[in-house]
């Protein structure tokens, strides 16, 4: 079985977010980068079918060269091989689009990923991948079982869980819960040299073509100060919240 694993390269969530002077663009001074907590379900949920099935594990980014560091993390983390698309993600389409390129040639039998990546949230990647494949789609799954060509995929749902069958080959969205936070893998010295030799292939683009353009960013406004009212002064609390609170 030849599994697919799409990560994004994203800012640690410890990281404090700026933007540049004119708004235009997110400010990547002094960002530490992260795998997409998200992908990193996805990706050990393959290196166990690794484990279990002997599944080979490629995983794919779509970013330039200064993602290659966390691409290597996830090679220390047990995939076989690694692919990056040499495209800096303007929007989901490209990116879903790249993706779906590489998969097309690739006889990949499951392609696994994060539902969202945690700096944009916008949740569209893998369900744009599934239909340019025209793939079955689970997404927000928080268990997946394969069993020859067929997988079995839990996904919640309000008031309890839904259980699907898809026919491989298949696009799995994943979410925490896909495996156990105790069985995330912390990469150890054997695993980061030996993913100083695993091959990371380096692809172009098919096209630079988007779909979506950010026009400008905000920070969120910073709070404001507390007021502290007198338990006995209702009148001036009930004031409080309707002149300046606006909530009554």
């Amino acid at each position: 079985m030849k599994i697919l694993v799409c990560i994004s390269s994203v800012p640690d969530t410890t990281s404090k977010i700026n933007f540049t002077a004119d708004k235009s663009a997110f400010d990547k001074n002094g960002i530490q980068w992260v795998i997409n907590p998200l992908d990193e379900f996805a990706l050990t949920k393959a290196i166990k079918l690794q484990e279990s099935q002997g599944a080979t594990v490629t995983v794919i980014n779509v970013g330039d060269a200064t993602t290659e560091p966390v691409v290597r993390k996830a090679l220390a983390i047990g995939a076989n091989d690694a692919i990056r698309v040499n495209l800096e993600p303007k929007d989901s389409f490209s990116t879903a689009k790249e993706i779906a390129a590489v998969a097309q040639n690739g006889g990949y039998d499951l392609i696994l990923c994060g539902k969202e990546s945690i700096d944009y949230n916008g949740g569209s990647v893998p369900g744009m991948l599934a239909q340019l494949l025209n793939q079955p789609f689970v997404n927000a799954s928080v268990g997946l079982d394969v069993n020859g060509s067929e997988a079995t995929a839990v996904r919640e749902i309000e008031g309890g869980k839904e259980t699907i069958s898809v026919k491989l080959p298949a696009v799995i969205a994943g979410q925490k819960g896909l495996v156990d936070e105790k069985d995330l893998i912390i990469p150890n010295m054997r695993g980061i040299m030996s993913a100083r030799t695993k091959s990371l292939q380096v692809v172009e683009p098919t096209s630079s073509e988007v779909k979506v353009q950010g026009v400008s960013y905000d920070s969120v406004p910073p709070r404001a100060a507390v007021k502290m009212v007198s338990p006995d002064n209702l009148d001036e609390l009930v004031r409080l919240l309707h002149e300046e609170a606006k909530v009554i």
